[in-house]
C-alpha cells in the first residue's frame, strides 16, 4: 500500500480562487478525477502546482493546511478532468486525496478574449442601469441553459432581495472591471 508523499506546506496566496475538487482515483496508476466548479476548466490546465486544502466537511485527509500538489498532467475526460501529480503513483496514494479542494492563484487563468470573463472576477461588482440607479451588486452567477444570468442582492425596505438579469449583451451594455462596475439595460421594477 502506497502513501501520499509528504507535500511541501504553504500559504494560501490572496489571489487564490477554489476551482475544484479531487472526487476519486481513476485508474490504478495515480490518476484521479477532479470535479472542476467551470464548465470551462483552464484554469487549471493553466498552472503545473495547484493547491490544496483538506475537504470541509467530513472524510479523512491525509494532509492539513495548504500544500502543493506538483502536476504532471491533466486533461479532459467526459464530464470531469482526470490528472495525474508527482509523487502519487498508485490507487491507494490518488485515493488518499479524495475531497481536497483545489485552489489556482487567479494571476495563472489564462488571459480573456474581449467581451469574456472569468465569473470569479464579476462577483461582488455593483450593478447599475442607464440611468445610473444602482440595481444591486453581484452574488453569483448561474448557467441556465444557453446562457447566464447575473443574481444581484440588494435591500429594499431594509429586508434583503434578489434580482435576477441575464448576462447577454441584449441588457448588458458594460463591464468595468477596473471601475467594479456593470452598467445593464434593465429597471427596477423589472
Amino acid at each position: 500500500m502506497s502513501q501520499l508523499p509528504a507535500l511541501e506546506t504553504t500559504e494560501l496566496p490572496p489571489d487564490a480562487v477554489e476551482v475544484g475538487r479531487i472526487a476519486d482515483a481513476w485508474g490504478v496508476k495515480g490518476w484521479f478525477k477532479v470535479l472542476p466548479y467551470s464548465g470551462n476548466p483552464e484554469a487549471l490546465f493553466a498552472t503545473k502546482t495547484w493547491l490544496l486544502q483538506p475537504a470541509q466537511k467530513g472524510g479523512k485527509s491525509f494532509f492539513t493546511g495548504t500544500v502543493l500538489l506538483p502536476i504532471r498532467q491533466a486533461r479532459t475526460h467526459s464530464d470531469a478532468v482526470v490528472a495525474w501529480a508527482q509523487g502519487v503513483d498508485d490507487r491507494d496514494g490518488a485515493e488518499s486525496l479524495r475531497g481536497a479542494r483545489i485552489f489556482v492563484p487567479r494571476a495563472s487563468f489564462p488571459a480573456t478574449g474581449d467581451d469574456e470573463y472569468y465569473w470569479v472576477d464579476l462577483i461582488g461588482l455593483a450593478v447599475v442601469n442607464r440611468e445610473g440607479v444602482p440595481l444591486g451588486a453581484v452574488s453569483e452567477l448561474l448557467a441556465t441553459g444557453p446562457q447566464t444570468t447575473l443574481v444581484l442582492r440588494y435591500e429594499h425596505g431594509g429586508k434583503p432581495q434578489e434580482r435576477m438579469i441575464p448576462f447577454v449583451s441584449a441588457y448588458v451594455d458594460k463591464v468595468d472591471l477596473a471601475g467594479r462596475c456593470i452598467t445593464v439595460d434593465w429597471q427596477t421594477d423589472y
